[in-house]
């Protein structure tokens, strides 16, 4: 469960400059249980313990945006017992967090094609969207049946209706402006990326977002994933100079797109 006595006082003293928003592509379960002679589920289920552990720790800790990539569209391809352990897992997740979520002030949102989610996953995701949606503490946000690329396509096809509707011009289409088509809409870009179980690849995630955020492969399989390795990545991310394609220096919060293009 999420730690109920953390709060944003506990940061620790070698956290200068945490990160506004944090993603993380949460790799490695089936391996975890596969090392371990058990089920793949077993594996996911611990990862959720690792899920728990993280909001916990950015919580406590000041990050104002966390998005985890808990399933890919590609995921659907897996076997129907996994897929449908996996949204046992999300419902039991969600039923056990809420409570503490609305307690910390944590506003629970989802981003994603939610056409194919099971109608009690759907529902559920809704409820605690709407329970939670006064929290001002931090933004956990989960990528769910997502795809980085077909975001880009539904942004694109919203935008195309609004033209022939009349209320967009694509003549005077900006980044920004494309930006508020995107699930993601009024959410800043991730200034650091953790992918966990050693891959170096983003997998389909957040492809637009991505274009200046810092990247942290972490080896850990994701169930074994702890605050160890987070406060690793964090304190790696704020030894970089971030520079979105200028020269100098820019500071870890700032999501300078304007600063130029390589």
């Amino acid at each position: 469960m999420i730690s109920a006595d953390r709060s944003t006082e506990e940061r620790p003293s070698w956290l200068l400059r945490p990160p506004v928003h944090l993603a993380i592509i949460m790799d490695g379960n089936g391996r975890w249980a596969k090392k371990r002679f058990l089920p793949r589920v077993a594996g996911h289920r611990q990862g959720a313990q690792s899920v728990r552990r993280t909001v916990s720790a950015c919580r406590a800790w000041g990050i104002r945006y966390l998005t985890l990539y808990a399933f890919s569209w590609e995921n659907w391809k897996r076997s129907r017992p996994e897929v449908d352990a996996l949204m046992a897992l999300l419902e039991d997740y969600l039923d056990g967090e809420e409570a503490l979520m609305k307690e910390k002030a944590i506003r629970f949102r989802t981003i994603g094609n939610r056409s194919r989610l099971p109608l009690s996953v759907a529902k559920r995701i809704e409820a605690v969207e709407a329970s939670t949606r006064e929290g001002k503490a931090m933004d956990l946000i989960l990528a769910l049946s997502y795809s980085g690329r077909e975001e880009i396509l539904a942004a694109v096809r919203r935008f195309a209706e609004d033209v022939k509707r009349g209320v967009a011009q694509p003549d005077i289409l900006s980044e920004e402006a494309f930006d508020g088509y995107l699930d993601t809409a009024g959410i800043p870009p991730p200034d650091l990326l953790i992918r966990t179980s050693g891959e170096h690849r983003i997998s389909n995630f957040l492809l637009w977002q991505i274009a200046y955020t810092e990247l942290f492969f972490d080896p850990v399989l994701w169930p074994d994933f702890g605050e160890e390795n987070l406060k690793r990545a964090l304190m790696d991310y704020q030894e970089r100079q971030r520079r979105f394609g200028a020269e100098g220096e820019s500071h870890s919060g700032d999501h300078g797109r304007e600063a130029g293009t390589v």
